[in-house]
């Protein structure tokens, strides 16, 4: 995750960089500032997937025939 970081803190010094050369109107700054969301957008979904399984969906992932596991579709 940290490795993410610091990509991200790469990029918002390359955007700001892009920025103070071109302008904050220009198509690189905006195009810079697209890498910075894509990375964090990037990461939030890294922290999302990586929520610890509860208890009854360890047991289940071994069981799966129990009846506690029973998936029912509407």
């Amino acid at each position: 995750m940290s490795d993410i970081q610091e990509k991200i803190q790469q990029e918002l010094k390359s955007a700001r960089d892009a920025c103070d050369v071109s302008g904050s109107n220009s198509q690189e700054c905006a195009a810079a500032w697209d890498a910075v969301e894509e990375l964090q957008a990037e990461a939030a979904h890294q922290r999302n997937q990586q929520k610890p399984q509860t208890s009854l969906e360890k047991f289940c992932d071994d069981n799966p025939e129990a009846a506690e596991c029973r998936i029912y579709e509407d």
